[in-house]
């Protein structure tokens, strides 16, 4: 896990040079009125939060020599050290996932991204208790970090804590707007873990619709999708359009790029029109 400093003509050489050869130093030359500047100091702090690296921040008013230094003319100007040496860097505000596509290119890793993907490894192997005691590490780690809570909780939801799911998702506003439609539709699977586990009815839609909802719990989604569709296409009003939101949910799901929400949308549009 990385920090974030403050860093100055006092102390660079210690904190930013020197560092440099222990681990990677993303150097952020800024200015307080800086209105990308502002935008790009969230991005940073959470990579400084996340990635195996160290964050220094150079206010260019109060530094104008370490600016010269660094030929900086434009801001917000960031410099990937490595060995006291620029390895990389960018002008302006770059988005998050090329930031981290910049860092992947460097082998700067994301102890976050790293310890996800172990802990889905543990889960494929069947290991869920030390799947649950990694999440509870994680998340006593990283209390703020919305990727963290929405793995947590689609475990969670898998192993029958619907409550404690629930809770993970309750802070992630409507302002987030990274997170909060996968928020909602991690709510769904709630619902659809609760649909799942006390199905009501016993018609043979009541029957397709909870095993649909069975299927998406089990992150079967394909399968869920084409039996959500059987409904819509059986009975459109069914639970007040219920098989059509559930759809939906798994889009948000999925994310839009994912090529069965591509299909599925297509399928779904067919259907209802």
């Amino acid at each position: 896990m990385g920090y974030s400093i403050e860093a100055s003509d006092r102390n660079f050489e210690e904190e930013v040079l020197e560092k440099s050869y222990q681990k990677p130093v993303i150097v952020d030359f800024f200015a307080t009125w800086c209105g990308p500047c502002q935008m790009l100091k969230p991005i940073l702090d959470k990579i400084a939060q996340e990635y195996d690296c160290v964050v220094a921040k150079v206010d260019t008013e109060e530094n104008p020599s370490l600016a010269s230094a660094f030929n900086v003319e434009g801001i917000p100007d960031v410099k990937i050290l490595a060995n006291g040496q620029i390895i990389d860097g960018f002008v302006g505000v770059l988005p998050e996932p090329q930031l981290r596509e910049l860092l992947a290119k460097h082998n700067i890793k994301s102890e976050l991204e790293e310890g996800l993907a172990a802990i889905q490894a543990e889960i494929a192997q069947g290991n869920l208790e030390k799947a649950e005691t990694l999440f509870q590490s994680f998340l006593a780690k990283y209390p703020d970090n919305r990727r963290v809570a929405l793995e947590a909780a689609k475990f969670f939801i898998g192993s029958n804590q619907l409550e404690m799911a629930q809770s993970l998702l309750v802070p992630i506003g409507a302002d987030e707007k990274e997170f909060f439609a996968e928020a909602q539709a991690v709510k769904a699977l709630i619902q659809f873990k609760s649909e799942y586990s006390n199905p009501t009815g016993d018609s043979d839609l009541d029957r397709a619709f909870t095993k649909a909802a069975g299927l998406a719990v089990a992150a079967q989604y394909e399968e869920a999708l084409e039996l959500f569709l059987e409904v819509i296409e059986t009975d459109r009003d069914y639970r007040d359009d219920g098989a059509r939101k559930a759809m939906i949910s798994i889009f948000d799901l999925l994310g839009n790029d994912n090529p069965l929400t591509r299909e599925y949308r297509k399928k779904l549009t067919l259907a209802l029109y």
